[in-house]
């Protein structure tokens, strides 16, 4: 089974749903505009877990960043067809740029509106670190909490130093493309994720996705 084009179309063919998963997000995109519409399901599956670590930054429960991470996928589908039709047939899509930028937008107006930080029962915080493999409950517990207290150090980082880390640790962004996302330097995207690092590691220490 594979997905090829005819006269100009992307055609998904017989067991698509596993081409589908196997394609690259620009010929999902494309596919996705010759009315495929599994094609977009997969986009979703695919950048699920990148879009929720993302405005996980920015919410003080993980049930609110279920729901931005859905609304995010939402306001992508809507401008999907009206956007898609502008990406370059040649090269790579910028989907996931253009994803991270709507995922972005929706955590900073949440982070925006009032959305203070409270504390978080560390059983809550648990729920949403999985155990790992031998852990016992006490290295779990502990675990969630230091989890929750990285979170808690983020948001009281400068907007600007939180966009970087966020785009740079979660989003796994390169310089330059985060510098294109927030309409700065490169070199200004550098030095706001080293002060923002500098802050943390005063604070709770070296985070380990940062190590």
């Amino acid at each position: 089974m594979s997905i090829r084009e005819t006269g100009g179309r992307v055609v998904a063919m017989p067991s698509r749903r596993l081409a589908l998963e196997r394609a690259p997000d620009e010929v999902l995109c494309r596919v996705f505009l010759d009315g495929e519409e599994a094609a977009f399901e997969v986009l979703v599956t695919r950048h699920r877990a990148l879009v929720f670590s993302l405005v996980r930054r920015y919410t003080t429960r993980p049930e609110d960043a279920a729901d931005l991470t859905q609304a995010a996928f939402l306001r992508a589908l809507e401008a999907s067809r009206r956007v898609f039709a502008r990406f370059t047939p040649v090269g790579p899509a910028p989907f996931r740029a253009w994803l991270v930028r709507i995922a972005l937008n929706l955590a900073k107006n949440h982070a925006r509106h009032g959305q203070r930080w409270r504390p978080v029962l560390v059983e809550a915080a648990n729920d949403e670190v999985a155990e790992a493999p031998g852990e016992s409950a006490q290295d779990g517990l502990e675990r969630a909490e230091r989890a929750r207290e990285v979170r808690e150090a983020v948001l009281t980082l400068p907007r600007r130093q939180r966009e970087v880390l966020t785009l740079r640790v979660d989003a796994g962004l390169a310089f330059k493309d985060i510098a294109e996302t927030l309409g700065i330097t490169e070199n200004n995207a550098k030095v706001q994720f080293h002060h923002a690092v500098k802050r943390l590691k005063a604070r709770v220490g070296e985070p380990e996705e940062m190590r």
